[in-house]
Parts: C-alpha cells; structure tokens; sequence
C-alpha cells in the first residue's frame, strides 16, 4: 500500500517539476519575444515566474530536501567559529613566507640542476 502512495506521489511530483519547467521556459521564451519592452518590466516578470517556479519546486519531496538542508545548513554556519582579523593576518603571513621559501629553494636547485648539465655539455 505505502508503494502504491509513494508512486503516485512520485506521479504528482513529475507534474509539479514539469509546471516549474514550463514556467521557466514561459520566462526564457518571454524575454526574448518581449525585449522591446522596458527592461525593468522583463525583470519584474522574470523575477515573478522565477518565484512561482521556485514556490512550485519546493512543494515536492525534493524541494522539500533541499529547503530542509538549506536550513540545517544555516544552522550550522552559526555554529562556526570565524577567526578574529589577527589569526588571519598571522595565517597569512606564515602562507606568504612558506610559498617565498618554497620558491627560493626551488630556484637554487632549478640552479644548480643548469649549471650541473651546462658543466657535463660543454
């Protein structure tokens, strides 16, 4: 029984996905066939069927999914703990001078490899 109800749910979900996708490509399809009007009004409409599109996708499981992830998400980042400006500028600094030390020794022996196979040429 919970099959037959995950399946037809699946069915409605198809519709709602495919009505997004029409009110999409109404918006595509109306900028285009409508760009002599105002910019501002192709805005405002885009933005209108963007939002239903949007409203529309959340009603299925998936949306559902991702707005709850969405959430969590925000949850989380109030969680992280940001490093004050001087731990950035120090973790900076100690980058800046790791990748200059890397390059010079890099360098001396990109050196000395030349003068060793410049000596055993000629």
């Amino acid at each position: 029984m919970s099959a037959k109800a995950g399946s037809a749910e699946s069915k409605f979900d198809s519709f709602k996905w495919l009505v997004a996708l029409l009110l999409i490509a109404v918006g595509v399809a109306g900028n285009s066939y409508f760009a002599g009007e105002s910019l501002l009004y192709r805005v405002l409409a885009l933005l209108v069927l963007a939002a239903a599109a949007g409203f529309m996708a959340l009603q299925t499981a998936k949306g559902s999914a991702f707005f709850t992830l969405f959430k969590e998400a925000k949850v989380e980042i109030r969680k992280v703990v940001w490093p004050t400006r001087q731990e950035t500028i120090q973790t900076t600094l100690i980058v800046v001078v790791v990748v200059l030390i890397a390059g010079l020794a890099l360098w001396a022996i990109d050196s000395l490899l030349s003068w060793a196979v410049s000596g055993i040429i000629g």
